[in-house]
C-alpha cells in the first residue's frame, strides 16, 4: 500500500460570512495547486452555506509542506471565519504530521485493505 494521507475537514460556518471565505478560499486553491505532493484539494458546502467539507489528499511526505508553506499565510484569516467540528485523517501520518494535525482534533484512521488507483 501507498502511504498518501487523506484528509476530511468537516467545519460550520455563519452562512452571513460566507462570501469572504469563498474568496479566502480561492487564493487557498490557487497556491495549493502549485504544490507538486496534493492530488486532490476539493471544497464543497450545503444548500444553506453552513457546511463546509474539505478532501486533500497528499503523496507521502507532502502535507507538512502544505501546512508550513501553502496554509500558513491564510490560517489566521481561515480559522477566524470557520470552526472544524470534526477532522479525520486516513492512512499513516508521521509523528510530526499527527502533531501538526492533533491541534485539530484529528481521528485516525489505519488502512487495512483496499487500493488507491
Amino acid at each position: 500500500m501507498n502511504n498518501e494521507i487523506i484528509c476530511v475537514f468537516k467545519l460550520s460556518l455563519d452562512s452571513n460570512l460566507f462570501q469572504n471565505f469563498e474568496k479566502l478560499v480561492a487564493n487557498i486553491v490557487n497556491a495549493t495547486q502549485k504544490e507538486p505532493g496534493t492530488l486532490t484539494y476539493q471544497y464543497s458546502v450545503n444548500h444553506e452555506k453552513n457546511i463546509i467539507h474539505i478532501i486533500e489528499r497528499y503523496k507521502e511526505n507532502s502535507l507538512l509542506s502544505h501546512i508550513d508553506t501553502t496554509f500558513s499565510p491564510f490560517a489566521d484569516e481561515f480559522l477566524s471565519l470557520v470552526k472544524i467540528t470534526e477532522l479525520t485523517v486516513y492512512g499513516n501520518p508521521s509523528a510530526e504530521e499527527k502533531s501538526r494535525l492533533d491541534k485539530f482534533g484529528a481521528q485516525y484512521l489505519t488502512p487495512f485493505n483496499g487500493f488507491s488507483k
